[in-house]
């Protein structure tokens, strides 16, 4: 048996009914941010790059679900950081032979005349649940192609994930005004713009929060300041109050950003940070962030063990 079939075989006894009853501490979850990537196989990978000691090696369901089953993660949707369209494509025969991915958000780039083909043909797979975009894509919002691309992309049901911090946050505006049925999730809140001053990101936030269409995905918690990991969670309230005041306790959502979130954090830090605040928020609340939201904005597909969350 080697290291991969270890990992299976363990993480698959931990994810029973009887071995999750046994941490009542948490709430069952659905990460919705995970990267998955093999530097090892034949073509490589565009990213990440040969440079980083901490990202370039392979990243796989099983290891990532070594380091989340213990916290009651039952499944994840992954955000594919790829831009080779082929990729997308890796991930969803990668969740053939693996029930822990429940969804994808992939990456094709509106605009391009190939875009509503590739988005039509992923769109069939039932796991396909979205598109992540750069801000430096949403800079053509207003552009036609462009525009009817997105509508497409909300016709067919799908999600957008916004991400790239504060600048991102007006085109993300523009984009849900004029497409109002298409569900946005912001990606990586709380920005570290605002990290000396949590209250500064609410009139940043305070149009966008108002709109029903779009979510915040609190995965950019924990910081490490000199080279020191800040793990007390009241540390971050003022933040994760300021979140939770704006969006509301029904839109938003939990995820990791792993492996990425170790280049600051163990997952066990990351993940008790927002749980005891989330806890400290009452059943219902932790709840919904924790997975109820996610399915909301995602309409991840009920599979694995995470078939026992019921919506």
């Amino acid at each position: 048996m080697n290291r991969r079939e270890f990992l299976t075989a363990t993480v698959a006894a931990a994810l029973t009914p009887r071995a999750l009853a046994a941490t009542p501490a948490y709430f069952p979850a659905i990460d919705t941010h995970t990267h998955f990537y093999d530097p090892t196989r034949s073509q490589g990978v565009p990213w990440p790059p040969k440079t980083d000691p901490v990202l370039y090696r392979p990243r796989y369901p099983a290891d990532f679900r070594a380091q989340a089953t213990p916290h009651r993660v039952v499944g994840t949707v992954v955000v594919e950081a790829s831009e080779w369209v082929e990729d997308n494509q890796w991930i969803l025969d990668l969740a053939q032979h693996d029930e822990s991915i429940v969804g994808l958000v992939g990456h094709l780039v509106p605009g391009r005349p190939e875009f509503a083909g590739n988005l039509r043909r992923f769109a069939a797979h039932p796991l396909f649940r979205g598109l992540r975009m750069r801000g430096n894509y949403l800079k053509n919002v207003t552009d036609p192609a462009f525009a009817a691309d997105l509508k497409l992309v909300a016709d067919l049901g799908l999600a957008i994930d916004t991400l790239g911090g504060a600048t991102v946050l007006p085109p993300t505006l523009a984009l849900a005004r004029q497409l109002p049925t298409l569900r946005i999730v912001i990606d990586h809140v709380p920005f570290a713009d605002w990290d000396q001053d949590p209250a500064a990101m609410r009139p940043h936030f305070a149009e966008l929060a108002r709109l029903p269409n779009v979510y915040g995905k609190i995965s950019n918690v924990v910081r490490r300041v000199d080279g020191k990991i800040i793990d007390d969670p009241a540390h971050y309230r003022p933040a994760l109050d300021t979140l939770l005041d704006l969006f509301g306790p029904d839109r938003v959502v939990f995820g990791s950003n792993w492996p990425v979130s170790d280049r600051v954090a163990p997952y066990a830090t990351l993940h008790r940070v927002v749980a005891e605040y989330f806890a400290s928020k009452g059943a219902a609340a932790a709840e919904k962030y924790f997975w109820r939201n996610s399915h909301a904005a995602y309409r991840w597909v009920r599979r694995g063990v995470a078939a026992s969350l019921v919506p």
